[in-house]
């Protein structure tokens, strides 16, 4: 039990034993009015043993140990000083307009105290007992307004503090996602760039080289040097190809992309097809890189945010073009709504795509799932 509620259950006691020992020292000097002091002694001893009986805080306890509070001012206007604790705990023990009526009953039991004690014996008195009616109720009722749009204030006040570290940690993760996106992505376009770098260097100059000296007169350090060059402008093709996705490693792309689905559906325990359409031809490192790349990035977005059942992906070859389809069943969205956190991974394809002059159109309705399609030119492996 904490200090507050400690607080609460003993004050009541105390007030009764001050209020008994005032009321019992005072009784002689009200003459005619007293009430003989063993029945006031009775009766508080009836309301000490009534707020041990009764569980508290309840409705029961308080409006018996407000009426033992009346009938012991009625006998004695100085066991006001105990009854002026139904103010004070009414908010705890009733409910709703009840609460009111509760400090209605106790700021006529205070008037009764304070004009003089009950029933009023003259007209006087009784507009004197009226207007502390008035007083005592009604300052008890604004200062019980006040406290409960304090309490709803520092209600809301509570949630709105918990709302906002929700948000704080929401906003955490988000920038700890977007950072290792950031990072993932730069380090494949740092990887392209170099590869684009060893492509429109090393590489091109080497193939001159090979190009010249297999065009030139013949002799053991032609040889050597045509082989050297050779040798350098395979290792220059096999560095740029370590620079693509490693999922390409010694393998096509139709392949690479089975391989992708598979292993996502294993994974995430979502059923997943992928489907091969026309005749496959080797493509230029960079572009088949970018499909692999947008097919896994979509399946990433699908398992954050589709909750679907189902997962197609089609790879197209048509002829100039190569397709890249992904479908789910999943929720959906709405694609006009303003951009949410998943934004960064479609501004990423959309990027990818739009670097190799292709197209990128995403379909989606709420809770009629969404598909994504990437066409890129099929630049022959050849240009490279």
């Amino acid at each position: 039990m904490d200090d507050d509620l400690r607080w609460l259950h003993r004050m009541p006691f105390v007030l009764l034993a001050l209020a008994t020992a005032v009321a019992t020292t005072a009784a002689p000097s009200l003459g005619a009015a007293a009430v003989d002091v063993r029945i006031t002694l009775v009766g508080s001893l009836v309301t000490a043993i009534w707020m041990v009986a009764t569980p508290r805080p309840s409705a029961l306890h308080w409006v018996g140990r407000t009426a033992l509070a009346f009938v012991l001012c009625w006998l004695n206007p100085l066991y006001a000083i105990f009854a002026f604790f139904g103010f004070i705990d009414a908010y705890d023990s009733l409910r709703g307009r009840w609460m009111y009526v509760g400090l209605l009953a106790v700021g006529i039991t205070q008037a009764g105290s304070q004009s003089g004690g009950l029933p009023p014996r003259d007209a006087v008195q009784l507009w004197v007992f009226l207007a502390l009616v008035g007083v005592n109720a009604g300052l008890a009722s604004a200062f019980m307004s006040i406290s409960l749009k304090t309490e709803r204030r520092t209600e809301d006040l509570e949630r709105l503090n918990a709302e906002l570290e929700t948000a704080l940690a929401e906003n955490q993760a988000l920038h700890a996602r977007l950072v290792e996106q950031a990072r993932a992505t730069g380090v494949q376009e740092e990887r392209a760039r170099l590869a684009r770098e060893i492509h429109d260097t090393t590489a091109q100059s080497l193939a001159g080289i090979v190009t010249q000296l297999e065009a030139a007169v013949g002799g053991e350090r032609h040889e050597r040097a045509l082989a050297l060059a050779r040798h350098a402008l395979a290792e220059a093709r096999r560095s740029m190809l370590d620079l693509s996705p490693s999922d390409l490693d010694g393998a096509n792309l139709p392949d690479a992309v089975r391989g992708v689905v598979t292993a996502w559906s294993t994974e995430h325990g979502v059923r997943a097809e992928a489907v091969v359409v026309g005749d496959p031809v080797p493509l230029h490192p960079e572009v088949e890189a970018t499909v692999l790349r947008i097919a896994q990035e979509s399946l990433t977005n699908v398992a954050k945010h589709a909750a679907a059942g189902r997962v197609g992906v089609t790879l197209s070859y048509d002829g100039d073009e190569v397709v890249l389809d992904v479908r789910d069943d999943g929720a959906g969205f709405d694609v006009d709504a303003p951009t949410g956190p998943s934004s960064f991974g479609l501004r990423g394809m959309r990027q990818r795509v739009a670097r190799l002059a292709g197209d990128l159109t995403l379909e989606s309705r709420a809770g009629r799932g969404t598909a994504v399609s990437a066409r890129l030119p099929a630049l022959a492996r050849e240009a490279a």
